[in-house]
């Protein structure tokens, strides 16, 4: 894996420019440049059911962004910069340090920090349709992909490639080998041994997209993911969307420890639309001798390829990703704007999965998911969004002897507000 993903990069940088190159358009470091910031108030609270103490966080924080453009000629250069902080309102001692949760890092004593900081950059040259960056990123990819769904986002430190020298078609090879976690200062909180990617999406056509990648993570494991989305528009109001996403993982032997190390895991969403409204009907399935493994941080234990790295359907408060099951979803969604709100939106799903692989049996879960968003039309508090979601989680009793959810109710709230400066 090591020297196809090395290969790539040096494929992506020397390939010829079949796009119009971008050297004649650009509009320079300073006319290209954009400073934005986000304002974000977050809450979250987790009820659990069978005698694990509950969990709750609340804080403030300021996110961002410096986007510089490149500088005129052949090659480009350029500059990205972020800046984060957050401010701890609430979930001291015995509220905080829940793992799904993760707003700020307890120290030795399980007190959790009253504030934190971290900044990070990273420098860019672009050729043609070709931008290689180094230093520190948010990757957004179906097999690495950052966490920002808590209250500062997560990042990683390396190199990355991206191509678009083919009309349609965009290429990614990258290496990362640190990780800073959401609720840390230091830049490899996480622990990271290293992560190559490589991979590339192409649009056959308005109507359909198709993406494959693949990963390397050191004493981890290998992964590759498959998907493609098509819309079919029925008329004006009308479309129906199908989505697919699979991944098939196959996990380090010592990493594995004497346990499962295939997985595979897939999920096919059909969602038609109509008017303000949307339903949606979904299916995935879990294969293999251990469930669908991603996230969280190596230093703990954990994969640390990015918290969201989760492109599946049934993927809520539960990921429905346990050993051997099969799952099913009902959504419904509600855009008010048809009905003189706009701005307003409303979702409800349940999910439903089983054929869980325990100890003692077959395995249930199921899951009711609500949120409600509305976002500022105009004003003063313009692009203000107000988010809130709860979801509802009950298991089988035997799911605990496999160490999987437990029952639970979770609330989050979220106020967000962004700024931009130029």
């Amino acid at each position: 894996m090591r020297h196809l993903s090395l290969s790539a990069l040096v494929l992506l940088a020397s390939a010829p420019a079949f796009a119009s190159d971008q050297s004649e358009n650009t509009q320079g470091f300073v006319d290209g440049s954009h400073l934005n910031v986000l304002l974000r108030n977050a809450y979250m609270n987790r009820d659990y059911k069978h005698g694990a103490q509950d969990r709750a966080e609340w804080g403030q924080g300021v996110i961002g962004n410096f986007t510089s453009g490149f500088t005129q000629g052949t090659v480009g250069v350029g500059v990205d910069a972020f800046g984060l902080y957050a401010l701890r309102l609430d979930g001291g001692s015995g509220r905080s340090g829940a793992a799904g949760i993760g707003f700020f890092k307890q120290d030795s004593s399980g007190n959790a920090a009253d504030d934190l900081m971290r900044a990070g950059a990273n420098v860019k040259l672009r050729f043609s349709n070709t931008v290689i960056r180094y230093g520190d990123m948010m990757p957004s990819l179906p097999v690495l992909n950052y966490d920002d769904s808590r209250l500062l986002p997560e990042s990683f430190t390396g190199t990355m490639i991206t191509s678009n020298e083919i009309d349609g078609l965009e290429l990614t090879a990258a290496r990362f080998h640190a990780e800073a976690r959401k609720d840390a200062e230091q830049r490899d909180g996480g622990e990271l041994k290293s992560i190559e990617v490589f991979g590339g999406r192409y649009t056959f056509s308005p109507e359909l997209t198709a993406s494959f990648y693949a990963s390397d993570v050191e004493d981890r494991l290998k992964k590759q993911y498959l998907g493609a989305t098509y819309v079919m528009p029925v008329d004006d109001k009308q479309s129906v969307t199908l989505d697919f996403n699979g991944y098939r993982t196959r996990l380090d032997r010592d990493y594995a420890n004497g346990n499962g190390r295939d997985n595979k895991i897939w999920s096919l969403a059909a969602t038609y639309t109509f008017g303000a409204h949307s339903i949606t009907l979904a299916h995935q399935r879990s294969s293999g001798d251990t469930g669908y493994q991603y996230g969280w941080y190596q230093g703990a234990g954990a994969i640390g390829d990015g918290g969201s790295t989760v492109f599946l359907a049934n993927s809520y408060w539960s990921d429905f990703n346990a050993e051997d099951e099969h799952s099913w979803q009902l959504g419904y969604g509600l855009d008010f704007t048809e009905y003189g709100v706009p701005g307003l939106s409303y979702r409800i799903a349940y999910v439903r999965g089983d054929n869980i692989h325990t100890n003692d049996g077959e395995g249930v879960e199921r899951e009711i998911f609500n949120q409600v968003q509305y976002v500022v039309q105009n004003g003063a508090a313009k692009d203000l969004k107000l988010r809130l979601r709860s979801s509802w989680v009950r298991t089988s009793n035997n799911t605990r002897t496999i160490d999987y959810m437990d029952d639970g109710n979770e609330i989050r709230a979220f106020v967000e507000y962004p700024i931009s400066f130029f």
